[in-house]
């Protein structure tokens, strides 16, 4: 059988208009060819659907059926074509985001991600939290469309954009004396005989290469005297008093009693955000419009 959906449309039509006359006037064709296709359709289904004569149409029991399933054929084409749009308009499908354990607390990134939850709530949005570098081969081999990540050295088939830049802030227990200074002033060498609490190496991530390239262009080799593999682990572990350290400020939005975050003055003591994407692989339609979101310059 060659059945074409307009076919099922002419049938539908005569079916409700019970009048060949009505259902072409309805289809804007004329009524011989409506006939014709009718009749084409009832070879190819092999049944009779319409009983007819000079003065009324009307329906056969294979007829009543087969109106059933064509109403349904007919409202699933319909939801597919939809479907099918509303993902070209980024209203539908699946978004994946690799983002580190910073991006929650900054504003542009919580804002935007609210923001596109309102106005695309059907789309399915797959937040994974890995570092900066354990995003660069999911973002090569497309298990993640997005990556929020520090700045660091990317393949050449991944792009960034700027997000924002962020200053550093050192993280330090309460009562220290480097509470005490004038807020504004404190500098790299006031840090340089604190015992530090900071990222392990092998953890991977970007802060751990850009802080201790800040600090060794300050002439400063740090005491790291405990090691850990997550920010909120360091903080907590500045908390009980076990060393000081420097995280972004975004990480100053996490009240946790015991630590002081404090400015540095040195104009470098920055770090930067980025938007990450493959170069050459086509984003979805979602993807772009939360990349939208997140690079209008009001939104940071």
């Amino acid at each position: 059988m060659n059945i074409e959906l307009r076919h099922l449309r002419y049938f539908v039509a005569v079916a409700e208009e019970l009048h060949f006359g009505r259902a072409a006037e309805r289809l804007r064709i004329s009524q011989p060819p409506l006939s014709q296709q009718i009749q084409a359709l009832e070879d190819m289904v092999g049944a009779r659907l319409l009983a007819r004569n000079n003065r009324n149409v009307s329906l056969t029991q294979a007829g009543e059926m087969f109106l059933k399933e064509a109403y349904q054929v007919l409202a699933q084409v319909n939801r597919a074509a939809e479907k099918a749009a509303r993902l070209e308009r980024g209203e539908l499908g699946e978004l994946t985001i690799g983002f580190t354990s910073s991006a929650p607390f900054i504003s542009v990134v919580s804002r935007s991600l609210r923001a596109f939850r309102q106005l695309s709530p059907d789309v399915h949005i797959k937040m994974r939290e890995v570092n900066t570098k354990q995003q660069l081969e999911p973002l090569l081999n497309g298990d993640l469309d997005l990556g929020v990540m520090r700045n660091t050295r990317l393949p050449d088939a991944l792009q960034h954009q700027l997000l924002l830049r962020e200053p550093l802030l050192a993280v330090v227990p309460n009562g220290h004396p480097l509470t005490q200074r004038t807020p504004g002033t404190l500098r790299f060498s006031d840090l340089a005989l604190e015992p530090f609490v900071f990222f392990s190496r092998e953890v991977g991530t970007a802060l751990y290469d850009e802080i201790l390239a800040l600090l060794a262009n300050a002439g400063i080799a740090p005491y790291i005297t405990q090691e850990v593999g997550e920010a909120m682990t360091i903080i907590g572990l500045v908390a009980a008093g076990l060393g000081i350290s420097i995280l972004p400020m975004s990480f100053g939005r996490v009240k946790i009693d015991g630590v002081t975050y404090l400015p540095l003055a040195e104009p470098e003591a920055m770090t930067e955000v980025w938007l990450v994407h493959h170069r050459s692989r086509p984003l979805t339609a979602a993807a772009k419009a939360l990349m939208a979101l997140m690079l209008k310059p009001t939104a940071v």
